[in-house]
């Protein structure tokens, strides 16, 4: 199973077949499976082992297991692919299954390894940890008062994890301001939704919100689209932000709702060769407009999906540069149940652009003040049209000003009756524009500064509306 992103308290996916023998390390003999240019270096290995086994003073200090996963951790952290590329225990694995099937116990939070800093990359929608205020961007330094400096991420997992209801303190550090605070998190079991939906208060748009990428997250998606349409909306706010992302099937099956043809992302091996993932032909392929919304905490599959709509004009993408997050991850199993999750493939936007450790930028960029939180579809439902304007979620606000925009009539009247242009201007107007994408064209010329309207195949200039 591929996997995009570390799920910080509960990561990974099920896979199969690494074995490394504690044995080898022991006699200092690698066995026939180790290449012959690495022989040496797991003699050089062995030999340290041996030497602390025999002279090492706290024979206390000396757990075979401890030093084995240490040995692996500084394996992976040698390939420099800080918060991808990681070693599990098996108590993370089994951590990971649950997750992946939608329910696990913990404060409900994405974190990663970042620079020798533990970060928050999300917390799950509604999950004790956004509860509590932990933001995307926090940094935790502290763990029920006592430092974490030097700690693996496995490590910092077992001092936050614990029985359900009971609490742990997290120190954490703003990075932009750098004020710290304390937050004081129940432990809770999680059952993630990862698909919410909601008309906006006095308007036909619907805003959408997917907060990650686990079993589930398109069929639940197909449904809202079904309930928005029934509804009678007529635009869509796409949310992404904060979703940490997840699985890669459900990236490609989400960004097949709203696209028609084309890839969804491309995938370069270790061996340099690049592979297309195209559209999935029978699905929903919405084409109502469309404004896609952004952070820094848009991570994994939320990335590949905001690049491959935004590749194909199919929306404008509002808010924050994104995470970064680009290689596809596979889980190999070790002997003890413990796995290494490796980035195996590399993914770029189908038009071939780099995201890892760049980001996606959007259209159009809107900053949300540090003190003000998203506004998400459950959050709607007790929000009348005025208080929403209130928030000072400049994110979404701007997301709703752009698909109004695109709902106004053009201005100027109508060709005079009988002229040549007057039967196509009333039938587009009706439609909504020249085509299946005209109205979320005419949005993403509104937005990039250029005219509100494209050339008919009749040659006369076509205003367009929103169905």
């Amino acid at each position: 199973m591929k996997r995009l992103s570390l799920v910080g308290l509960v990561v990974g996916a099920l896979g199969a077949g690494v074995l490394l023998e504690r044995q080898v390390l022991a006699d200092g003999t690698p066995d026939a499976s180790v290449s012959a240019e690495a022989r040496p270096d797991f003699r050089l290995m062995a030999q340290a082992w041996n030497l602390i086994e025999k002279h090492y003073v706290d024979r206390g200090a000396i757990q075979p297991q401890r030093m084995t996963h240490a040995a692996i951790n500084g394996m992976v952290d040698s390939l420099g692919d800080t918060g991808h590329s990681v070693f599990l225990t098996a108590r993370m694995v089994r951590e990971a299954s649950e997750q992946l099937q939608g329910h696990f116990a913990g404060i409900g939070a994405e974190v990663h390894m970042h620079h020798n800093q533990v970060v928050i990359v999300a917390p799950l929608d509604g999950s004790p940890a956004q509860k509590a205020g932990l933001r995307a961007g926090d940094i935790i330094f502290k763990v029920d008062g006592k430092d974490i400096a030097g700690q693996t991420l496995a490590q910092l997992v077992r001092r936050i994890r614990g029985p359900v209801g009971t609490t742990v303190i997290l120190s954490v550090r703003d990075p932009g301001t750098d004020r710290t605070r304390r937050v004081a998190v129940v432990r809770a079991e999680i059952h993630v939704h990862s698909v919410s939906w909601h008309l906006v208060p006095g308007t036909r748009i619907a805003d959408v919100r997917i907060s990650d990428f686990s079993r589930g997250t398109a069929k639940s998606l197909r449904r809202a689209i079904a309930e928005l349409r029934a509804s009678g909306a007529r635009a869509v706010v796409l949310d992404l932000r904060n979703d940490p992302g997840g699985l890669l099937q459900q990236a490609v099956d989400v960004a097949s709702q709203f696209l028609r043809g084309g890839n969804v992302l491309l995938e370069k091996n270790a061996r340099g060769h690049v592979e297309p993932v195209a559209v999935e032909d029978g699905k929903t392929a919405l084409t109502l407009p469309m404004v896609v919304l952004v952070n820094g905490g848009t991570a994994s599959a939320a990335e590949i999906v905001t690049g491959a709509i935004q590749d194909a004009g199919r929306a404008v993408v509002v808010g924050e540069k994104t995470f970064g997050t680009g290689t596809v991850l596979e889980q190999f199993r070790l002997s003890d149940g413990s796995a290494l999750m490796l980035a195996v493939r590399e993914w770029l936007t189908p038009d071939g652009h780099t995201i890892w450790h760049k980001g996606i930028q959007p259209n159009a960029p809107v900053k949300l003040a540090a003190d003000v939180e998203p506004v998400y579809p459950e959050s709607l439902a007790g929000l009348s049209a005025q208080r929403l304007r209130a928030s000072k979620d400049a994110q979404l606000l701007k997301a709703l000003s752009l698909l109004r925009s695109a709902q106004r009539p053009p201005a100027g009247a109508p060709p005079k009756p009988g002229t040549a242009a007057a039967p196509a201007w009333s039938a587009r107007v009706r439609s909504g524009g020249t085509g299946a994408h005209a109205p979320h064209r005419a949005l993403i010329a509104a937005v990039l500064g250029e005219p509100r309207y494209i050339r008919s195949r009749s040659a006369v200039w076509t205003p367009l509306v929103l169905a």
